[in-house]
């Protein structure tokens, strides 16, 4: 059972033992995403967190830094969305305390050197273009940008060229002192664990700054009539992504939000992949999934299609999102769903690391939440889905699928948006 601890400047501790484990996983995540941002600072959340990887005083460069972590015989990473950033760590059980002190130390004593900012403003730059060509990548993003236009939901976290060839070293200085603060950041540790866990973390990590961060912009929704973004390119296949909005992170709904979408495009046997893909052979990939942020949430099924096929594609899901809100599943069909999703929590939570990730994303975004939600363990989840009955599915579905709040993002070669509109209507 998970342990959940304040230290006295503020700074969130969480321990997660597991019975015959034999790796420790550290998790530490900020409540600071590409939703903090302004246009002037946007990517900068994402910049950060690559500047952390190069060098402290105490390990003055990237390359030993690596090294030493590299050294542990392990696994790491980091990663930023838009409302939380977060880095780990996994490695055998005997070796989490010298990781713990390197991750402490990338936290707490990075010399964001100007030099490698500039340098790692081209790596950066990079990845933009990684993103730019490759559609299903990308797909994302466009779909958000047409939920959320100009506004901090609606950018890339990655930021734009322009701005990250921008950054000087004080912008990285004065929004790490802004927003790495002890009060929205959640420490977790997750496997095998020290005798001393909690008194460890404290210890390691005493010097993080007392406060809270910087609060991002509230995300405001209005949507009055289906809405289409295409996004030129000249390419071999459509790339779509077509939904609704749905509920924040934590919604009575959700449980029932995640069976849909695996009813939709969750599994091979879904019906959108037997539709699209075993009866008319219109894609490769189809899947279907629910987004939920602390404020916002949306659910959308992605496709690959030929180009000159789209709007069969387009008509067989918009049948789909009909079919689910005006006819009760099935409970042959409902008690396989319920079987798949819960199978694939199951394996999705074998690893520490995992199980780290499964209460942080919840703590973090939960942080920035007007209402605290109680943190819902694996058991609890797995629970509700078995509560969850036929009448369920068809009243939430009933209440997101509603035509008028349709939403279609495209990436391949049209310019017109206009055929498309007439599709969703």
């Amino acid at each position: 059972m998970y342990k959940l601890k304040k230290t006295p400047s503020g700074l969130n501790l969480l321990t997660v033992p597991m019975a015959g484990a034999k790796t420790t996983a550290i998790l530490v995540m900020v409540a600071t995403g590409s939703k903090h941002e302004t246009r002037k600072t946007s990517g900068l959340s994402h910049f950060l967190e690559h500047m952390f990887f190069k060098g402290t005083a105490k390990r003055p460069n990237a390359l030993i830094l690596s090294s030493e972590l590299d050294k542990l015989g392990g696994e790491y990473n980091a990663f930023t969305s838009k409302e939380y950033t977060g880095y780990w760590i996994k490695t055998a059980a005997n070796q989490i305390k010298p990781a713990i002190e390197v991750v402490a130390d990338m936290l707490l004593n990075s010399k964001f050197d100007a030099e490698e900012i500039k340098r790692e403003s081209g790596v950066i730059v990079e990845e933009v273009n990684m993103y730019l060509d490759n559609p299903i990548m990308r797909l994302e993003d466009v779909f958000e940008e047409l939920l959320y236009g100009d506004t901090p939901a609606g950018w890339d976290t990655i930021g734009t060229k322009k701005n990250i060839l921008s950054f000087k070293r004080k912008d990285f200085v004065d929004y790490f002192k802004s927003q790495y603060r002890a009060e929205s950041t959640f420490v977790c540790l997750a496997g095998k664990l020290p005798a001393d866990s909690e008194k460890l973390l404290a210890s390691t990590f005493k010097a993080y700054a007392k406060g809270k961060a910087k609060k991002k912009v509230v995300t405001k929704e209005y949507q009055s009539k289906p809405a289409v973004k295409i996004e030129f390119k000249k390419t071999d296949q459509a790339h779509l992504s077509l939904g609704v909005r749905t509920m924040p992170f934590g919604a009575k709904e959700t449980v029932a939000l995640k069976v849909i979408a695996t009813i939709l495009g969750g599994s091979m046997s879904s019906r959108l992949f037997s539709q699209l893909r075993e009866r008319n052979g219109l894609c490769y990939y189809v899947r279907s999934g629910n987004e939920g942020y602390s404020d916002t949430g949306y659910l959308a099924t992605k496709a690959g299609v030929p180009v000159d096929k789209i709007e069969k594609a387009i008509g067989i899901i918009i049948a789909e999102y009909k079919r689910i809100a005006k006819e009760k599943i099935s409970d042959s069909e409902l008690e396989k769903i319920k079987q798949f999703i819960s199978g694939r929590i199951m394996l999705s939570l074998e690893s520490p690391d995992d199980i780290a990730g499964w209460y942080a994303n919840q703590l973090v975004i939960n942080h920035q939440q007007p209402k605290k939600l109680k943190l819902v363990t694996p058991e609890d989840f797995l629970h509700e889905i078995k509560k969850i009955s036929a009448n369920d599915i068809q009243r939430v579905a009933q209440k997101i699928f509603d035509p008028k709040k349709l939403n279609l993002a495209i990436i391949g070669p049209y310019t017109d948006p206009k055929k498309f509109e007439k599709l969703l209507k």
